[in-house]
């Protein structure tokens, strides 16, 4: 009987996996490894928010496995030891591995090829698993990557996308490969409390509520703070209980401006993947120098103000604490509450993106950090130096006042626009409000911010 490996790592479901599609049609039996890696456990990443999300994806994808014949089969430690470790006990000839940009991802495939090569197994990797075009697989003349969204997106919307496979109808499974139990939500502690679960069964749910529900009227509505009109789908990306091949044809599918709009977003992830795959440093680097010197003074208190959501200002304190509760932030809130750490605070936008990946279910290298980059300007943004107003950004995108008011309750009883800007209201009012003074005067941040970028 021919043996086949699937390493699963950030591509945790059935539906439209190639690798899975290419070792059923190569072999009479696979074996489906997760690896729990125990370097992504020392470098910090695997945070109580993800640690359960993974938790929940996994056992939706045992259970999916076992409906089909198979199992998921688990192990813990060094990812490539286990592996190979696995392909001695089946005697597997070959590996099938979906294709990731980051600098570890690239250093693991290495590590791996290398390895299997010396006990004589082939390692296959696909690309366009976890991302609907591959980075690389469009490229500028003079460049090996795009650094501009929009002449990306016009060469990403001409991409010949793949077709979607079907999920599997069996997964024959060697008898006797060894196996971890599967890990379980309830035994990670310090998640947030409202987090959303995951699992692909919860995925493709989603999926089909928001084409059905919400789709349509996202072109008009995804800066609608209170409407949360969003898909909520970026977890289920970020964790491969969904295809961003399927997402975007079934959107294309569907049609109309609020798909395009969708679409659009799909783009933008694959925009920064294919970055940070041509510069892995910019995961922690500036992408572009503004030769910036961070502030200091003051700089970790009003740090723990900005985490607290206790700024002072309604709309980005409400962001900060949809973080926490939900371990999920609204896309404008995101943009909110980082351009007011980088700019109006001129904190060095590292100490925000790390707090963000804390946290963040969704928490992705390429997208965290350089969206965070490109909010701070020293990123892929063609206007480095703008600063969002988050008074202006609040009576524009939550008009009424009720993302401030859900997130704040302290304010609750503030009625309309009134409300992002309590420092404007009696006296007498403002003392009954357990709600702090702003931590800095915008007209004279945004001096400081253009004197520092040296605008003046």
């Amino acid at each position: 009987m021919s043996v086949h490996v699937v390493l699963f790592t950030c591509d945790l479901r059935l539906h439209d996996h190639p690798p899975l599609a290419a070792a059923r049609a190569g072999a009479d039996e696979v074996v489906p490894l997760f690896v729990r890696d125990q370097r992504i456990g020392r470098s910090g990443f695997a945070v109580p928010n993800r640690s359960a999300f993974l938790a929940d994806c996994l056992a939706g994808l045992d259970a999916g496995l076992r409906d089909r014949g198979g199992r998921l089969v688990v192990r813990s430690g060094d990812v490539v030891a286990e592996v190979c470790r696995v392909v001695t006990e089946t005697g597997a000839d070959e590996v099938h591995l979906a294709g990731s940009p980051s600098a570890y991802a690239q250093s693991r495939e290495r590590r791996l090829r290398e390895e299997l090569t010396a006990q004589g197994c082939r390692l296959t990797v696909h690309q366009e698993v976890v991302h609907a075009v591959a980075p690389g697989a469009v490229t500028p003349a003079s460049s090996d990557h795009f650094a501009v969204f929009t002449p990306y997106f016009r060469r990403w919307s001409g991409h010949p996308l793949r077709g979607v496979l079907r999920a599997p109808r069996q997964v024959a499974v060697p008898d006797g490969i060894g196996s971890e139990s599967v890990p379980r939500r309830s035994a990670v502690k310090g998640t947030s409390p409202e987090l959303a679960r995951g699992g692909e069964k919860e995925a493709r749910a989603r999926l089909a509520d928001w084409l059905r529900g919400g789709l349509d009227a996202y072109a008009d509505r995804h800066d609608d703070l209170a409407g949360d009109a969003t898909s909520r789908l970026s977890p289920h990306l970020h964790f491969g209980t969904l295809s961003p091949v399927e997402c975007v044809q079934r959107a294309r599918g569907h049609g109309g401006e609020g798909a395009d709009a969708f679409v659009r977003q799909v783009a933008w992830r694959d925009f920064h993947h294919q970055v940070l795959a041509a510069r892995p440093k910019a995961s922690f680097y500036d992408y572009r120098t503004r030769h910036d010197h961070w502030r200091q003074d003051a700089a970790a208190e009003d740090v723990a103000a900005w985490k607290e959501g206790r700024t002072g200002y309604p709309i980005v304190d409400a962001a900060m604490r949809q973080l926490t509760q939900q371990g999920w932030m609204h896309n404008r809130g995101r943009l909110l509450a980082a351009s007011f750490l980088a700019k109006t605070l001129y904190t060095d936008w590292r100490v925000g993106a790390r707090h963000f990946l804390d946290l963040l279910v969704d928490g992705d290298v390429a997208n965290n950090q350089l969206n965070w980059q490109w909010v701070a300007g020293t990123g892929t943004d063609t206007r480095p130096n703008r600063v969002l107003n988050p008074v202006a950004q609040a009576r524009r995108y939550d008009p009424d006042g009720a993302y401030v008011r859900r997130w704040v309750p302290e304010l609750a009883d503030v009625e309309g626009p009134a409300v992002h800007r309590p420092w404007t209201l009696p006296d007498k009012r403002r003392s009954g409000l357990d709600y702090p003074e702003p931590i800095v005067d915008l007209s004279d941040a945004l001096d400081h911010f253009r004197q520092a970028r040296g605008l003046n």
